[in-house]
């Protein structure tokens, strides 16, 4: 086995982007694709992953990536509005939304002359990820890439101040869906802070908080079923304002216990929809959305559209850059086979 694969962090997060050596994904959309990877990841009766899965499951594990790899397979988009598609995927499985890894794919994109850019301005880099059409909005100085903003999908609020019983004790928690259900909880109602000596214990509180709302009403999508269930669990800190504006510093706590090194791009989506219902935050104006690594993301409001009602557009700015270039090899005969998880 070889793939080749380009690699880029997005604020401290990185998001390794497949360029060869992937089997053919069947599908007639990225959604529809998605479905079926899931599907291929073997069961009980039939244990062999997939060639497809064998590939995931390469890059994620030592000794070739680590438990908190993320990346992209690239795929057809839907339609010829779009310049690509792709699949996200973690060391869990397969992901609906990805606000980080459309950043870096939006800098990929035109770096790699796959979408023309001016040397001064913006390019509009369109994608198609398994929740729907995303965009990427690629500044440019001097003929570089400066930094990148993501458009998502409407962003729906379900809940706010829902009562959830954990073995911390009863918090309060909203619910968003950003193309992927992401749970908000102020760390300090755990008794906890975001602080990176108090990362496993904050790990723990977001496991417990998912497994909490597992089947609850309130993250289930409004539209589409295949996007319901808990995803991510924001544990965030307010700060005090810069420039008047909101500022908060969290970790993003997403599928099996894996931690989000930025700042979160579909969860920023999620906490500007949130600060939105609650009337903290006004369309135009800035949260500065801080990470556990202290990296950060811009986000802001689009006028128009209603938090609870039909969601709505929010925009996140960050950086991303090139970390490597990559041919990865499985040799007949390697007894780790696609390797393992620590």
């Amino acid at each position: 086995m070889h793939v080749r694969t380009v690699d880029y962090h997005t604020a401290g997060e990185p998001f390794r982007i497949v360029l060869d050596g992937v089997p053919g994904i069947p599908g007639d959309s990225v959604a529809e694709r998605r479905a079926i990877a899931l599907g291929a990841g073997g069961t009980a009766t039939a244990p062999r992953p997939s060639a497809l899965d064998e590939v995931r499951q390469l890059l994620t594990r030592e000794p070739r990536g680590h438990a908190g790899m993320y990346g992209g397979f690239l795929v057809p988009p839907d339609d010829d509005e779009a310049h690509l598609g792709v699949l996200f995927w973690h060391k869990d499985g397969y992901s609906t939304a990805c606000g980080h890894g459309t950043i870096a794919l939006g800098a990929w994109a035109v770096d790699s002359g796959l979408v023309a850019a001016p040397d001064d301005g913006v390019a509009r880099v369109r994608i198609d990820v398994p929740s729907g059409r995303v965009t990427a909005l690629v500044h440019r100085r001097g003929g570089r890439t400066t930094g990148v903003t993501f458009r998502n999908v409407p962003t729906v609020v379900t809940a706010l101040k829902l009562a959830v019983d954990t073995p911390r004790g009863l918090v309060e928690v909203s619910v968003a869906h950003a193309g992927a259900c992401y749970v908000s909880v102020p760390a300090a109602a755990l008794g906890l802070a975001v602080e990176p000596a108090q990362l496993a214990e904050l790990t723990a509180a977001g496991r417990e908080i998912r497994a909490a709302l597992a089947g609850s009403p309130a993250v289930e999508h409004p539209v589409d079923p295949l996007l319901s269930g808990v995803y991510g669990v924001i544990l965030y800190d307010e700060l005090p304002t810069v420039d008047g504006g909101l500022s908060q510093r969290n970790v993003t706590v997403f599928a099996d216990g894996q931690i989000d090194r930025s700042p979160c791009g579909s969860g920023t989506s999620a906490r500007l929809a949130v600060l939105a219902a609650e009337g903290r935050l006004a369309p135009g104006e800035e949260l500065r959305h801080e990470s556990l690594v202290g990296t950060v993301f811009g986000g802001r409001v689009l006028p128009g559209g209603d938090p609870f009602d039909g969601g709505v557009v929010t925009e996140v700015t960050g950086t991303a850059h090139r970390t490597g270039e990559h041919t990865f090899v499985l040799e007949a005969g390697d007894e780790l086979g696609t390797g393992f998880l620590l």
